[in-house]
């Protein structure tokens, strides 16, 4: 049995397209809001959503994705909360969806129970970016009986060693930080993602989608021709809270350059 994820991928390869996977925080302004905005992102063409959990320790997050975060907790938006969200979402579109979570609230709601509970739900893959592979050795197994898709991240620093471990242990696609920073930071496109790209390839033709630090068309575009998805996720927040109105036609951009 394969997940949604590669399913999706799949698809998309065939028609010789790249995903397009737009990212929001679960419960900013609210779980009413966010439901809203996830059907948003598919009537925009939106291929993938990526839901952030929010926490309060949020170490790959840049400012707008911690504001977020924090405006979340303040709604009393929570792990348990979310998934019971999904279940909802799933309710009225069967886009695929990814958490965005760290492992301390994953820790406390028990690793079983959460991926239990999590693919009951709906939900299709996991991202936890303090969770290396090194120490998701039985997240990884129950994950994998579950057909929930753990996805883990590479980045410019990481070695070959690490690209075998990382290629080996994610399921769905892989991950590919774009800098060495936050989320939000700006986007370098000086030729280095391009030859890091490609050495993740030679390990893997596993699916490579690149997050962190893209936010214009042009940035988006660059990117797709790189790899096989493009995820957009400070630059959508920012307008969804500074200038909602503009929202629907700046996702649309992204779609028409995401080709």
């Amino acid at each position: 049995m394969i997940s949604r994820i590669t399913k999706t991928f799949k698809r998309l390869k065939k028609e010789g397209k790249k995903a397009f996977i737009p990212y929001v925080m679960a419960g900013d302004p609210s779980l009413e809001r966010t439901k809203e905005i996830v059907i948003l992102f598919g009537e925009c063409g939106a291929d993938i959503v990526e839901l952030g959990v929010p926490f309060s320790d949020p170490l790959a997050d840049g400012p707008t994705i911690q504001r977020a975060s924090e405006r979340a907790l303040k709604n009393g938006v929570t792990l348990r909360k979310v998934i019971s969200h999904v279940k909802d979402l799933r309710q009225i579109t069967r886009i695929p969806i990814v958490l965005m979570t760290y492992y301390n609230p994953v820790f406390k709601y028990g690793e079983e129970n959460f991926i239990k509970d999590s693919k009951d739900a709906g939900v299709d893959g996991v991202i936890i970016p303090d969770l290396p592979p090194d120490e998701a050795e039985d997240f990884i197994k129950q994950s994998r009986k579950a057909v929930l898709d753990s996805i883990f991240l590479l980045a410019p620093t990481s070695t070959e060693d690490r690209i075998k471990k990382v290629t080996k242990a994610s399921s769905g696609f892989i991950y590919y930080v774009s800098i060495t920073g936050i989320t939000g930071a700006n986007l370098l496109l000086d030729g280095s993602m391009d030859v890091l790209i490609s050495k993740i390839k030679k390990y893997t033709d596993k699916p490579i989608a690149v997050g962190f630090g893209v936010s214009t068309p042009m940035e988006a575009s660059a990117v797709a021709g790189l790899s096989d998805g493009v995820i957009v996720g400070s630059a959508i927040v920012k307008r969804l809270h500074e200038s909602p109105d503009e929202l629907k036609h700046y996702l649309i951009s992204l779609r028409e350059a995401i080709k």
